[in-house]
């Protein structure tokens, strides 16, 4: 399983410089403020995450853990619910999309609490 975090965190993390380097350059001045920084906290919230997912990596590799397991998902889904939905709002102005980023921003809190837990119980 690690492997597989391992990949997602830096595909994760090159989309969210890609992205974030795309509104900087092509985006402004094509958005309105409001929907700029919906973007760029997407990008800022993806590559959170995918440092997260990062650690959730190396810590498998070191102890499995259901608990990690559970993180490094929630923070994939995190990822793209919360991320994806803010993109797709920014970019096309749907607002369907808005209701479905707490959505994400749940998967994320469900990640950093698994992450928690399976800190605590490593401890042990």
């Amino acid at each position: 399983m690690h492997q597989l975090f391992l990949i997602a965190a830096a595909a994760s993390g090159f989309i969210a410089v890609a992205l974030g380097a795309f509104a900087a350059h092509g985006l402004k001045g094509k958005l309105t403020p409001t929907l700029l920084s919906a973007f760029e906290t997407a990008t800022q919230y993806q590559m959170y995450h995918a440092l997260a997912l990062l650690a959730v990596a190396l810590l498998i590799k070191l102890q499995p853990s259901t608990w990690l397991n559970a993180s490094g998902w929630l923070f994939i889904a995190g990822s793209l619910l919360f991320s994806g939905s803010l993109y797709a709002l920014a970019l096309t102005g749907i607002r369907l999309f808005g209701p479905i980023t707490p959505i994400g921003g749940v998967c994320f809190l469900m990640g950093w609490l698994c992450l928690l837990i399976a800190s605590v119980k490593l401890i042990k």
